[in-house]
């Protein structure tokens, strides 16, 4: 049996974990509610609390939306507030850069992020997905997931640095996707000395637990940051967006503590697979990439028992794990695990 290629191959859509109705469509009579592990998101969210009833009620207020980007650019380290751009989401980026930045060639990184590809693509842009980071240099825009989805794989900002100056002094430009940035330790990221021709992605959602929240940034030179917002156009996230990203960003407290936990269960759920006969292949504090030669057997089975994996058709000996978090979800995915 593959490893879900009813979830994979949709309308010729770009699979992402997540789909709860396609699972239920391939698993029917899987227990619920679903044990959803397919995702890469903190399953212990920021406590929202209560919202103001004008963040609901009020457009989004320009000041407030200034006051988020500023916020996040103490957070994520940038030079100054001007660099960056708040948006519904980092994949609303991912949609948006295409049409914004001039290329004709564009290489990225892979195994990675299918989104990048897709959307290079649909913008009528020769694509080519390459192994090694020298190659990019030839390309009129690179794309870089880093750490990487789904094996994790890390790049110094040093040789991403280097790459980005090399495309800059050409007109090209070096995108660098670091949605699973936030869990990873201090000075990966290249928002504190972003060079020239860097633009960087940072997902709000995923450490926060939040991604319904959908909420995300781009940090850029500020002339590029300007041409980006206004491309996204007024009120460009809601208020409620506003009022929790602002909220959580400047909590370092609560911050730490959930990279102190992830780290910690990622390692519980290492040794959880290798108890089961996995292999570990790579992944991030959020996620855990591990490997089979029967993964689709164990995927179909975890399925069953309405737990739901992250299988890749390209690599069928692949399962991608998020973390549980309540302790009955440990001991559910436990029992599934040690069945033989």
């Amino acid at each position: 049996m593959a490893a879900g290629p009813d979830l994979e191959s949709r309308k010729g859509e770009v699979y992402h974990g997540g789909d709860l109705a396609a699972a239920s469509l391939r698993f029917p009579a899987a227990p619920r509610p679903w044990l959803d592990l397919s995702t890469g998101v903190n399953p212990v969210a920021y406590p929202v609390g209560r919202l103001s009833d004008e963040a609901w009620t009020r457009l989004p207020d320009p000041g407030a939306i200034a006051g988020l980007e500023a916020v996040a650019a103490s957070v994520y380290g940038a030079r100054e507030a001007a660099m960056l751009v708040a948006a519904p989401g980092a994949q609303a980026l991912i949609q948006w850069l295409p049409r914004l930045v001039a290329a004709e060639r564009v290489g990225i990184l892979g195994f990675t992020y299918a989104e990048h590809e897709a959307c290079w693509r649909a913008a009528g842009k020769i694509v080519s997905v390459v192994a090694d980071i020298e190659t990019l240099a030839e390309a009129d825009v690179a794309v870089v997931v880093n750490p990487n989805n789904p094996d994790g794989r890390r790049l110094p900002p040093d040789a991403l640095a280097a790459l980005a100056r090399r495309l800059a002094a050409k007109g090209g430009a070096l995108i660098v996707d670091e949605a699973f940035m936030d869990a990873e330790p201090a000075g990966l990221g290249l928002a504190p000395t972003l060079p020239d021709g860097a633009i960087v992605l940072r997902s709000f959602g995923k450490l926060y637990g939040l991604a319904g929240l959908r909420l995300g940034f781009a940090l850029a030179a500020p002339e590029r940051a300007a041409r980006l917002r206004q491309a996204l156009g007024p009120w460009r996230v809601s208020g409620p967006a506003i009022d929790i990203g602002s909220r959580a960003l400047a909590d370092p407290a609560w911050r730490q503590a959930a990279i102190l936990r992830l780290r910690r269960d990622a390692a519980r759920l290492d040794a959880l697979l290798a108890g089961a006969g996995f292999e570990p292949a790579g992944g991030t504090p959020l996620f855990r990439l591990a490997q089979h030669r029967d993964a689709a057997t164990w995927f179909a089975r975890l399925g069953s028992a309405g737990i739901l994996a992250r299988p890749f058709q390209a690599r069928c000996d692949w399962l991608r794990f998020g973390l549980p978090g309540a302790e009955a979800d440990w001991r559910r995915l436990r029992a599934v695990l040690g069945e033989r």
